[in-house]
């Protein structure tokens, strides 16, 4: 089992920053590929970014050098930062914890506008 917290959203004006966080309990963090995902209203939850045990990380091409993933396995927190933001980021958060279960967080909200 994990539990997983998420942090860091909130309303920014386009062009703006935030760094969402994700802190996990319950398991070894440092074993999952962790993701964050997200879901606009009358759309499907979509990957915005991953990154595995290893390191190696992986975003959809929409957020491509706008968005950077990385984790901290001594605090099992996953970041994500996110420059540049537009009005079409605007979702709710999700963080996930994949291994041989999925596990999700609660989501934070991301409001891009001016």
């Amino acid at each position: 089992q994990v539990q997983l917290v998420e942090s860091g959203g909130g309303l920014v004006q386009p062009g703006g920053s935030l760094r969402l966080s994700c802190a996990a309990s319950g398991s070894i963090f440092s074993r999952y590929t962790m993701g964050w995902y997200r879901q606009a209203p009358g759309k499907q939850r979509e990957l915005v970014a991953s990154i595995t045990s290893g390191g190696s990380t992986n975003y959809a091409d929409s957020v491509k050098g706008r968005f950077t993933i990385s984790r901290d396995n001594a605090k099992n927190t996953v970041y994500l930062q996110m420059n540049s933001l537009k009005p079409e980021d605007t979702a709710v958060y999700y963080c996930n914890a994949a291994r041989i279960s999925s596990y999700w967080g609660q989501g934070t909200q991301v409001t891009v506008s001016s």
